[in-house]
């Protein structure tokens, strides 16, 4: 069904047998694997608006290799990663681009790029390896809340593990970071920061989330 090497594939949360797939050929197809010809849709990013003047751009949903591709927890919505340093959220069921501006996502890797998005958050995050760092958006605003650093060289890949709300990377240093949420308790006005005892954290996790844990 592509004209490319076929760099990431997804099965939908909410329908066993539908598999999303990225290709290098800038295309993203939605498959009824219950069938042989079983492509059910071709994701594009102009949502047909450009597919009468331009038959070359209809049904791209990058322009440039499509490489990492990942459901929401309820499987109605596919946000999908490129080479042309874009990320796009797709309605899974019309098949829309849902033009939520990330802004641009530096995406340099010649191979699959696994990422990850949390489930039981509100909202949603998702974790996108970004050089040697990890990229966190909100997932419906597109707004970068921050940069996850610990790891010394590129980040190759990301999972959420959804029962103790952690995130896993893994980066070409071979090292394998855990990222946990510091918990946080509500602190009366007039009690100051030094007079509260001190989280048992574990050291290699108290930066995990972001520095914004010294505010307020």
């Amino acid at each position: 069904g592509h004209r490319q090497e076929v760099l990431a594939v997804s099965w939908s949360p909410r329908h066993e047998y539908v598999l999303a797939t990225g290709s290098a050929d800038g295309r993203v197809k939605l498959w009824d694997v219950r069938r042989a010809s079983g492509c059910l849709s071709t994701l594009d990013q102009y949502n047909g608006e450009k597919s009468k003047a331009s038959s070359e751009a209809a049904n791209t949903a990058h322009n440039g290799r499509v490489n990492g591709l990942c459901y929401t927890n309820d499987g109605l919505h596919l946000l999908t990663i490129g080479t042309d340093d874009r990320m796009r959220l797709w309605n899974s069921s019309t098949g829309e681009n849902t033009l939520v501006n990330y802004g641009k996502v530096c995406n340099e890797s010649r191979k699959g790029l696994k990422f990850a998005i949390s489930c039981g958050c509100n909202p949603e995050f998702a974790f996108v390896p970004y050089g040697s760092t990890i990229a966190v958006y909100t997932v419906f605003t597109g707004e970068l809340i921050t940069m996850l650093r610990g790891h010394y060289s590129t980040v190759n890949c990301c999972v959420f593990q959804p029962h103790f709300q952690e995130l896993y990377s893994g980066s070409k240093d071979c090292n394998i970071l855990a990222w946990i949420p510091a918990p946080r308790e509500p602190v009366p006005d007039d009690i100051s920061e030094k007079s509260l005892p001190q989280q048992h954290v574990n050291p290699a996790y108290e930066d995990a989330w972001s520095s914004s844990d010294d505010e307020g």
